[in-house]
């Protein structure tokens, strides 16, 4: 498998497990759009932040292992984030955002992201901290994934906090087709 398709399969499997964390936090819930502001901590981002870095996260590396500029898209996901402690938004904005980053995803050009494998990446982060990654790989390895995974537990973590009905099924959902026959506990 190359760096591309495992970074783009890794992401969008767990994009997809996030939408289906949230449909299924939001079965439990009196009001959807409420989930969006919850926290594990007050000078923690929101569930709506959590959703739109992971988003982020994933479109990111993206762009960079491909030679590019981030897309203006993908930055506004990301600023929309940052905002959501202010202005969570809705359950169906968090849906939409999971939506739109795995459509960008599916349009990435795996060519170009693993030709970035081994190019050198600055990363410039908006407080002005830049990293120098030796290469794509160790960008993806060392920052990317990290990132990516932060935010996805964090919003796993903050929706199971608040009594969503979440395990460890769910997190790996994606894996379930692989599960031999007979050897589930209780089955």
């Amino acid at each position: 498998m190359t760096p591309s398709s495992l970074l783009l399969t890794g992401c969008a499997q767990s994009l997809r497990c996030l939408s289906a964390w949230l449909d299924k936090a939001c079965e439990e819930a009196d009001d959807a759009d409420a989930l969006m502001g919850l926290r594990l901590a007050p000078d923690m981002f929101p569930l709506a932040s959590q959703v739109r870095f992971a988003c982020f996260q994933a479109l990111e590396p993206c762009y960079r292992l491909a030679g590019h500029p981030v897309a203006d898209s993908a930055v506004a996901i990301r600023n929309e984030g940052a905002a959501a402690g202010e202005t969570a938004g809705t359950f169906a904005a968090a849906q939409a955002r999971i939506a739109e980053t795995l459509t960008m995803m599916g349009a990435m050009d795996h060519g170009a992201m693993d030709a970035g494998a081994q190019r050198a990446v600055a990363l410039d982060l908006p407080m002005g901290m830049i990293f120098d990654f030796e290469s794509g790989e160790a960008y993806v390895r060392d920052w990317a994934l990290p990132q990516f995974y932060f935010h996805l537990n964090a919003a796993y973590a903050v929706l199971r906090h608040h009594g969503a009905p979440l395990g460890k099924v769910d997190y790996v959902a994606y894996a379930l087709p692989c599960l031999r026959p007979g050897t589930a506990p209780g089955g």
